[in-house]
């Protein structure tokens, strides 16, 4: 089983003040993944501009200080859920556009985080669709949160990667973005930055500038702290550039893409 992960930043307009889609993004990126033909597939993809803007406006996963700030809070998750359930069925389209039989997964509808970390999910029914051959596709959301001065979290795509690999152990794990892999620092910036061939532990995450692709779900950096805790239980990943025509079809299909392998 694979597990890909698209980035929001491929799929949407992610800098949009408005939710827009890349149309021709997604609808390319699923015409690869049905010309791969994977034999087992989950997909995850991040919000874009489907999702950040309005967890950074209510500012999802902060402390609630008192009972206004609460009901802001509330309205702020429910609308930030109902625009990535959006952002889902767009995808969705777009995968049963190509005959590939996608299933949207909610991680609101059996998820529940605890100070900003999946505390429990239920992954029975993901299993179920994976034996039935279907394609759960499953995205960032905002999740119930346990910590009472907190009450709602946003789970990026990056933890759902963790949490469903050390789960489901996939063969493989790819992540899409906008950018090649790992750099020492942003490459739309910055000439001189360097791309990582291969990250292996906290180290190297020393020489990255910290600010690279950050986000209200943690940017570059926290995608690689995630991935490094899969690497310690001996799965690798990859971090490949989605928004190059051929590179998704091309890593689906084993064959080597120039990126970022995260392993130990």
């Amino acid at each position: 089983m694979i597990i890909l992960k698209v980035g929001g930043s491929v799929i949407t307009r992610k800098d949009s003040e408005e939710p827009e889609i890349d149309s021709e993004n997604l609808q390319r990126i699923a015409s690869e993944i049905a010309e791969a033909s994977p034999s087992s597939l989950m997909i995850i993809h991040g919000a874009g501009s489907f999702g950040h803007p309005f967890a950074g406006k209510y500012r999802i996963g902060s402390e609630i200080k008192d009972e206004e700030e609460f009901r802001k809070r509330r309205f702020g998750s429910a609308l930030t859920q109902n625009w990535v359930r959006k952002l889902n069925t767009h995808i969705c389209d777009a995968l049963l556009d190509e005959g590939i039989p996608a299933v949207s997964i909610p991680p609101s509808a059996f998820m529940r985080a605890e100070n900003g970390r999946i505390r429990d999910a239920d992954l029975s029914m993901i299993e179920s669709y994976l034996q039935e051959g279907m394609v759960p596709v499953s995205y960032g959301d905002v999740v119930l949160d346990l910590n009472i001065s907190v009450r709602f979290s946003v789970i990026s795509g990056d933890q759902l990667i963790n949490h469903f690999s050390i789960r489901l152990r996939p063969e493989r794990v790819i992540l899409g973005t906008d950018v090649d892999g790992v750099y020492t620092r942003n490459p739309k910036k910055y000439p001189d930055a360097r791309l990582l061939d291969i990250i292996g532990s906290l180290d190297d995450l020393e020489s990255l500038d910290g600010t690279f692709n950050t986000d209200v779900t943690g940017g570059m950096v926290g995608k690689v702290r995630e991935l490094l805790v899969l690497a310690e239980r001996g799965i690798e990943s990859e971090i490949i550039n989605a928004g190059v025509p051929g590179n998704i079809l091309r890593a689906l299909r084993g064959e080597s893409v120039r990126g970022t392998r995260i392993r130990k």
